[in-house]
């Protein structure tokens, strides 16, 4: 998530300096045939500018549904964040030994509130790293300069500005000896963690350190849980739909294909200096269509490890320090904060 009040010229540059290269040679090489007389036809304005107004709804309508996708993964992870911090205080005010017969020692109790405590702490970070595997439709899964856009972008402006973060918050850090291996053999771990949580309640309902109704409101928030993780895999595993995505490109390439036969002829009526003053106006009406198809793009998708992602590292590292302080523990790892401008 991009946290600076505005975005840097070099920043701008190091993110669409290319289409600016690759507009500037379009329209310079189409400006000098003109020039040398070798086109002499043009298109008329008017057909071009109901192009352009068409191709501009259409991308609107894009980003729009882009900014979509991206505002309720924000709300689904706001109502994890709430709902963690319910479970660590119900965890540590449920679990007594009001309603047991035989009565456990502190430091029992203690063990069992933190089991139940780092067992959801692994569920937010095994949450975290199944929605960072690539889909097929994501920039990093295509070939070629796209795909190395991905990674570069990624690198410098995505999760690899938090790589040694990254290193320490395996979900298996924070799994029990009795958890680890139950949990990691299976193809969704996050759904087996949070079904360890359920039969775990159960047995210490059976031990009478929580009655029905506390064992309700825990398997309530458990429930809560798995509603919450069904909607950021909805967001993840489902696009949006490829028509809308792909179709916008193929308009934004056609109005920019058709504007320097209409844009350049009719600058040059002004005179020579006409001519020239038309590539870089030109190439500036081509990039504010490319920018506007690029911010949908990279915005569909919340969950890819760049910049304009949910900054989930971010949110489960402050969940993580919420619970731990709840169970009485100093010793806490640092808030995640954001590396040039952005916050993962």
């Amino acid at each position: 998530m991009i946290v600076t009040k505005g975005i840097s010229f070099k920043r701008l540059l190091k993110w669409s300096g290319h289409h600016v290269i690759w507009l500037l040679l379009l329209m310079g090489t189409i400006a000098a045939l003109y020039h040398l007389e070798i086109l002499n036809f043009y298109i008329p304005w008017l057909p071009v500018s109901v192009v352009g107004t068409a191709v501009a709804f259409y991308v609107g309508f894009k980003n729009n549904q882009a900014y979509d996708r991206m505002w309720e993964a924000r709300k689904v992870w706001g109502g994890i964040v709430n709902e963690s911090r319910s479970w660590g205080m119900l965890v540590q005010g449920y679990i007594t030994n009001l309603f047991a017969e035989q009565k456990l020692k502190d430091d029992e109790l203690a063990q069992i509130k933190k089991k139940f405590t780092y067992r959801h702490i692994a569920w937010l970070y095994a949450h975290r790293k199944q929605l960072l595997v690539p889909t097929e439709w994501e920039h990093i899964s295509q070939g070629g300069h796209t795909a190395r856009y991905a990674r570069f972008y990624q690198e410098r402006f995505g999760v690899g500005l938090i790589d040694d973060e990254n290193a320490s918050i395996e979900p298996e850090h924070f799994l029990m000896d009795d958890d680890e291996g139950p949990t990691k053999k299976y193809a969704n771990q996050t759904t087996q963690i949070l079904n360890r949580q359920s039969l775990e309640l159960s047995k210490i309902r059976e031990l009478g350190l929580i009655d029905d109704f506390r064992h309700v409101e825990l398997t309530r928030l458990l429930q809560n849980f798995c509603d919450l993780q069904g909607k950021n895999e909805r967001l993840k595993k489902f696009p949006l739909p490829r028509q809308y995505a792909n179709m916008s490109r193929y308009f934004v390439g056609i109005f920019i294909m058709l504007l320097p036969f209409s844009m350049i002829p009719e600058l040059m009526k002004i005179g020579n200096w006409g001519l020239w003053l038309s590539i870089p106006i030109t190439a500036l009406i081509g990039w504010l269509y490319v920018m506007m198809e690029v911010v949908g793009d990279y915005s569909e998708n919340p969950f890819q490890g760049m910049a304009n992602d949910i900054p989930m590292m971010s949110l489960c590292r402050t969940i993580e320090i919420d619970l731990r302080e709840m169970l009485g523990e100093t010793d806490l790892p640092p808030v995640i904060k954001s590396k040039d401008g952005v916050l993962m």
